[in-house]
């Protein structure tokens, strides 16, 4: 897993699961009617190993998907109807990228070995991303982050949606596009306009936020596209339906985050795919809903 990737939870680290009641969602679906697409990638530069190829022809039926990932206040509705506790708060800690974080508590937190860049935060979740002292009171309309595959799937619960399946989420993130690297075309930054939150500058070092965001940006930030999905590249992960490699044990995530660039981590191509644990959680991991139509 690359450094973009947040580390997962320890194995045996389950703590129970409270599902909550159902209620009903705000914001309107984009409906769309499927059809057959090609699928995956084979690129140079990707990563094979993830299972982005090959290429086929995959059919979805018709369905219908958020514009945009979840943002603080929707979630914040569901948390203030149902009282739901999220994984990070019943564990006590979540992930939070290491420059995010004031110099005292980054020197206290605990970082994982292969990604130093990434504190284990006492007391980070969703509603005090950076821990105790942040707040989202400035970013309601941000993704909110540091959400479980678990989470998120209550959530969908409680609205009365789903998570994507990774094919209904590839569908949607090409926006009628065939086999485009990204949702806009082939060239990232096409005549130097920037279309996505990534990492500018050299990681874990320095990000120049060129494209005008150092962490997460609103959900509507960068024009739509075709299918008038926002934010499908970059800006955070999104968590998909479904077993990465057939296991309970790993969950899939796609479109990439504001913490991936092109010398090290490029999965902020709609193709790209990647995994963590469903109790995982990070300050770069969302989600958006689906629904059956």
């Amino acid at each position: 897993m690359s450094g973009c990737c947040p580390p997962s939870r320890s194995e045996g680290s389950e703590v129970p699961y409270d599902p909550p009641g159902r209620g009903q969602a705000s914001d309107d679906l984009i409906v769309l009617p499927g059809g057959t697409f090609l699928m995956g990638a084979e690129d140079k530069d990707g990563f094979p190993d993830d299972g982005e190829g090959p290429v086929r022809e995959v059919a979805v039926a018709s369905f219908a998907i958020d514009p945009h990932c979840v943002t603080n206040a929707r979630f914040a509705e569901f948390v203030d109807a149902t009282g739901y506790r999220t994984d990070a708060e019943k564990f006590g800690w979540t992930y939070v990228f290491a420059k995010f974080l004031p110099g005292e508590l980054r020197k206290r937190s605990p970082r994982p070995p292969q990604t130093p860049w990434w504190c284990g935060v006492s007391g980070a979740y969703w509603r005090v991303p950076e821990g105790p002292g942040s707040t989202v009171e400035d970013r309601w309309d941000h993704p909110v982050v540091h959400v479980s595959w678990r989470d998120a799937n209550a959530y969908c619960a409680w609205a009365g949606r789903r998570l994507p399946t990774e094919a209904e989420w590839e569908y949607a993130a090409r926006g009628g596009l065939e086999q485009a690297r990204y949702p806009w075309g082939d060239e990232l930054t096409p005549g130097g306009e920037h279309r996505c939150n990534i990492w500018q500058g050299r990681f874990p070092v320095r990000d120049t936020a060129e494209d005008g965001y150092a962490g997460t940006a609103p959900v509507d930030a960068f024009p739509p596209n075709g299918f008038g999905l926002f934010n499908v590249s970059g800006n955070v992960w999104e968590w998909c339906a479904g077993r990465f490699r057939g296991t309970d044990a790993e969950r899939p995530m796609r479109g990439g985050s504001y913490l991936c660039h092109d010398s090290y981590c490029n999965r902020y191509r709609v193709a790209a795919r990647t995994c963590n644990s469903p109790d995982s959680s990070s300050g770069n991991l969302g989600f958006r809903c689906a629904a059956d139509v």
